[in-house]
């Protein structure tokens, strides 16, 4: 079997045939995601590109909000020192 795939992808006319399909089904392959993707918006439901943007947003809010909450326990940690002081 080895053999025969050797054989087979000696051939130069089998390599250029292979590279061609491979190059093809590339090229459908984006084309279709393409219409899918207009087909959604279309029809008003959001795709992979959609969610990926909405996951990007919701992370960078939850840094945000880390970030205020940890000035938040400063602002509190320093109003406890001042009340200990007084």
């Amino acid at each position: 079997m080895n053999q025969m795939l050797e054989e087979l992808l000696g051939r130069g006319s089998v390599t250029d045939g292979l590279s061609k399909v491979i190059d093809r089904a590339t090229k459908t392959k984006g084309r279709v995601d393409k219409n899918l993707e207009m087909m959604l918006h279309l029809l008003n439901l959001p795709s992979r590109a959609d969610y990926h943007k909405l996951l990007v947003k919701i992370e960078h809010l939850q840094g945000s909000l880390v970030n205020l909450n940890m000035k938040v326990d400063r602002l509190l940690a320093a109003q406890e020192r001042s009340k200990k002081k007084s």
